[in-house]
């Protein structure tokens, strides 16, 4: 084989599972848009989620700014250097990195250290299968940490909030299911896809769980069982009322495939793993002689490039002049005092990234800058220096904000920071402080990493780069950054309330479906 060619296929591969949805989730995610009810928060999640997605296919630049973690599944023919294979990816996966299409995402789990290059003991995943086709197939998955947090596996029989007991049958699997939708609620982007496993082991559920994330998103399960409870899920998973981001809405879940194995008498698994609307995975057919792609999968049917009509943009217009709130950083206690949940925001002047390592340093040590009346982002771009040594920001979506619960609040009150940035909420500790001390959570469209790049005009420095890039604290001058007040000064949370809609609605499947 051509080995270096192989090297440039594997890039590309790369590259598009990167920039560019496949056809199937596109069309998924245009069927949620055109349920959602006009006027919603939901429906403007879901215009910001397709406008990005086009700006990615034209910037060529990553979808999410958590490019996640690189699996790549292969089937070679009998006789192929599988070392070799490794290598070649291993090369096309610096050369993304490097190039901006992948962000560092390798760190060891000791030090702390980012490899800086996605390279690590463990990193890249790989999964080789052996076949007898004269070919080589190559799958990969860039699933974000968002969403591989909100995996969950149960151990049946087990007893389940909201659904009571779920024992070892159809019906027990059916009720596992619907509680992993459920405790996602926004924090993995909703709406989502999931990959169900059912049985054998610990490790093997949940290999069998991201596996099912490699079907399409339109097929048919030749199991009857499995169809019938996909189908299920599909049909009831939306009527727990969590919607895009968890803002409520019609759209929560987008695919459900389900996969099952064997087991041992003792151990009986249901392994859920979730992936955001971002769903990242493509594969390609590649000559075994010469290393070039043949073939690209999941291209099947029509493409949805989501150009918006003239029509949609002046709506869009009109609308944003109507409802947002404009808030020029610093922001006063008495600014933030007076929102409320569900007001939507555009902020202008500095704000700054922070996220798990940040957090952590700032409950130890005084802050780098002044944060007072300030905004925190809890981000980890996409970040590329020119030859000049400017640096530019290629992607800049909001990560999961609940990692943060046990600093932010005492972060706020001790730096006097007003504004918190992220995704999917945080819980009564953070909620607690917003109140005494004149804060505010500001839910930004999770995955949206080109929209909210275009916001961010230009990078003013950084501190602790220590951390590495992801986790640095970058300092962003932006125009129009645009939000949700999901918790506010008063005491209220759209998250906690969508909670406990969601948990009861969740009571009504109770009841066995499956003889």
């Amino acid at each position: 084989m051509d080995i270096a060619k192989f090297q440039e296929s594997m890039y590309k591969l790369v590259v598009e599972t990167s920039t560019k949805l496949p056809k199937d989730v596109r069309r998924a995610v245009k069927a949620a848009k055109e349920q959602e009810n006009a006027g919603t928060r939901a429906a403007m999640s879901l215009a910001t989620i397709t406008n990005n997605i086009k700006m990615a296919d034209e910037q060529v630049s990553p979808i999410c700014q958590d490019t996640g973690l690189p699996t790549f599944k292969i089937k070679t023919p009998v006789g192929v250097n599988q070392l070799e294979l490794k290598e070649a990816i291993r090369n096309a996966v610096i050369q993304a990195t490097k190039e901006g299409k992948l962000r560092p995402n390798a760190v060891d789990s000791l030090t702390g250290e980012n490899s800086g290059d996605n390279l690590g003991a463990g990193l890249p995943v790989f999964k080789f299968d052996q076949w007898e086709k004269d070919y080589i197939d190559v799958r990969l998955i860039l699933k974000g940490g968002g969403c591989e947090n909100k995996n969950i596996q149960y151990s049946l029989p087990c007893e389940l909030e909201g659904l009571g007991r779920a024992g070892r049958d159809l019906d027990g699997i059916r009720k596992c299911i619907m509680h992993s939708v459920y405790q996602a609620q926004g924090q993995g982007c909703s709406a989502g896809f999931i990959g169900v496993g059912i049985g054998g082991d610990r490790s093997s559920g949940y290999d069998l769980a991201k596996e099912q994330l490699f079907r399409s998103v339109e097929d048919v399960n030749p199991n009857e069982d499995l169809r019938k409870l996909e189908e299920y899920v599909m049909e009831n998973a939306n009527k727990l009322g969590i919607g895009t981001m968890g803002f409520g809405g019609e759209a929560t879940l987008l695919g459900c495939k389900v996969g099952v194995m064997h087991r041992i008498p003792a151990s009986f698994y249901v392994s859920v793993a979730y992936n955001c609307w971002a769903f990242r995975r493509m594969g390609v057919s590649v000559d075994a002689e010469t290393g070039e792609i043949k073939e690209w999968a999941y291209q099947d049917g029509e493409f949805i490039d989501f150009a918006e009509t003239e029509a949609e943009k002046e709506t869009a217009a009109a609308s944003a002049d109507d409802e947002v709130i404009t808030l020029q950083a610093p922001i006063t206690e008495e600014q933030i005092r007076s929102l409320k949940v569900g007001d939507v925001v555009q902020i202008n002047g500095l704000m700054y990234t922070g996220r798990d390592a940040i957090h952590k340093y700032l409950s130890d040590h005084d802050a780098p800058v002044d944060l007072n009346g300030q905004v925190i982002y809890h981000c980890g771009p996409v970040m590329l220096k020119d030859e000049v040594g400017v640096w530019h920001v290629k992607a800049a979506g909001p990560t999961t904000s609940i990692r943060e619960e046990p600093y932010q609040g005492d972060i706020m009150k001790k730096f006097g920071i007003r504004a918190v940035i992220g995704k999917g909420g945080m819980g009564p500790k953070t909620l607690a402080a917003l109140q005494e001390h004149g804060g505010v959570y500001l839910n930004a469209i999770g995955g949206a990493a080109q929209y909210y790049a275009d916001c961010i005009k230009s990078v003013e420095g950084v501190d602790l780069m220590q951390f590495g890039i992801p986790e640095a604290m970058w300092h962003l001058r932006v125009e129009g950054f645009k939000a949700v007040v999901t918790m506010d000064s008063h005491g209220n949370s759209l998250h906690a309330d969508v909670d406990k809609s969601s948990l009861e609605k969740l009571g009504q499947f109770k009841e066995p479906v499956f003889k």
